[in-house]
C-alpha cells in the first residue's frame, strides 16, 4: 500500500546528501546561515555554502590580497577567488573528509554548492588557514628577492594558526548567523 503524501513533497534521490560519516541528510536540512550540522552519527560537521564569503575564515584585508593575487583559470565558473576555491583546496588535501553537493538545479534550497566535512567548523577553519599559509609560502618562494623570502619566513615562525583561528572566531562572534566581517 502506498503512503499518502502532500502533492509536491515527493523526495527524489538527489535530494539526499551522503555525509562523510556515512549518514544521510536531506538537502533541506541545510539552511543559509548554518555553519555546523549536528548529525545523527553523534558528531558535528562543518557546513559551507557557495555564498559564504571567504571572510568567514580571514579578515577582509587578507581576502582582498587573495582576490588580487589569485586569478582563477579561464575555464573556472567563478570570476574571482572565493569560498569555492578555498573548499576546493580542502577537498584536494582531504578528499575523504569532504562531501560536495551541486544543488544548482534545486531551486528550493537557496544555495548552489554545499560542502559538508567530517570535521567541525573550528577544525575546518584551521585547515583552511593552514592551506592558505602553505599557498602564501609557495608564492613567496618564487619572490625575486631573498629579503622577501626571509621576512615571510620570520613572520611564519611567529604565526600560530590555532591562536589566529581562536582570535578571529572570537572577533567574528560565530555564535549566530548574523556575524559581520572583521
Amino acid at each position: 500500500m502506498t503512503e499518502p503524501r502532500v502533492p509536491g513533497t515527493e523526495e527524489e534521490d538527489d535530494d539526499w546528501v551522503d555525509l562523510p560519516c556515512g549518514e544521510q541528510a536531506h538537502v533541506q536540512d541545510f539552511d543559509l546561515g548554518m555553519r555546523e550540522y549536528a548529525c545523527s552519527c553523534g558528531g558535528t560537521h562543518a557546513v559551507v555554502m557557495d555564498m559564504h564569503p571567504p571572510s568567514r575564515f580571514f579578515p577582509e584585508s587578507i581576502v582582498g590580497v587573495l582576490k588580487e593575487a589569485i586569478t582563477p583559470a579561464e575555464d573556472d565558473e567563478f570570476d574571482e577567488f572565493g569560498t569555492p576555491h578555498l573548499m576546493g583546496a580542502v577537498m584536494e588535501q582531504l578528499p575523504e573528509d569532504v562531501v560536495a553537493v551541486d544543488a544548482a538545479e534545486n531551486g528550493s534550497v537557496g544555495y548552489a554548492l554545499l560542502w559538508v566535512t567530517e570535521m567541525d567548523a573550528r577544525d575546518l577553519h584551521e585547515v583552511v588557514v593552514e592551506l592558505v599559509v602553505e599557498l602564501m609560502d609557495h608564492a613567496v618562494s618564487h619572490a625575486e628577492t631573498e629579503q622577501s623570502k626571509s621576512e615571510f619566513e620570520d613572520q611564519m615562525l611567529e604565526f600560530d594558526v590555532t591562536e589566529f583561528v581562536d582570535e578571529y572566531r572570537e572577533a567574528r562572534e560565530f555564535e549566530d548567523e548574523y556575524d559581520t566581517p572583521a
